[in-house]
């Protein structure tokens, strides 16, 4: 979808890298190395991004840290065009509503970092029906094509792992 509407592959690896999760920042070579791309390719994309006003920047020491301009009035769309890119509404909409006792469900791995690497990692909070989950995951999978693992925990489990989970990206409930 996102590929046949941008024809420039850099510029829709930085849709998903800043749009996935609005706290994700990072700097011309991190993200040329992230990427695969030269340094030129990066530049000119960071900078069409942010003369358009979708990202902004801060001088930290000798580096410049680009984010998502989470203030844009366009923002909430480009997020959720990202998101059904990745299938991440269709998740949400097809395995955590119909699942019993979910008090939240989480991104975590590559894709909370913003990098689509194919396989979805969601963690789900909650009392959950694990047979119906297998059922609706195989059937998510299908859908949206790429590969998703869940990880299930109870309320104190989860706090208890959680500092171990690195980042992780809200898509259902609340903190």
């Amino acid at each position: 979808m996102l590929d046949a509407l941008i024809t420039s592959k850099t510029r829709v690896k930085m849709l998903l890298k800043f749009f996935t999760n609005g706290t994700s920042s990072a700097y011309l070579r991190g993200l040329a190395e992230e990427f695969g791309e030269s340094t030129n390719a990066i530049r000119h994309e960071l900078n069409n991004l942010s003369k358009a006003g979708y990202l902004v920047s801060s001088e930290e020491g000798r580096t410049i840290q680009y984010r998502a301009n989470t203030s844009h009035p366009l923002y909430k769309e480009l997020r959720s065009v990202v998101h059904k890119y990745l299938g991440l509404d269709t998740i949400v909409e097809k395995i955590v509503v119909k699942l019993g006792d979910v008090k939240a469900a989480y991104i975590a791995g590559d894709y909370a970092e913003g990098k689509d690497t194919g396989t979805i990692e969601v963690v789900l909070v909650g009392r959950v029906n694990e047979d119906y989950l297998q059922q609706l995951v195989a059937r998510a999978k299908t859908l949206i094509q790429r590969n998703i693992r869940v990880a299930t925990w109870g309320e104190q489990e989860f706090a208890a792992q959680r500092p171990s989970l690195g980042r992780l990206l809200l898509v259902w409930g609340e903190e």
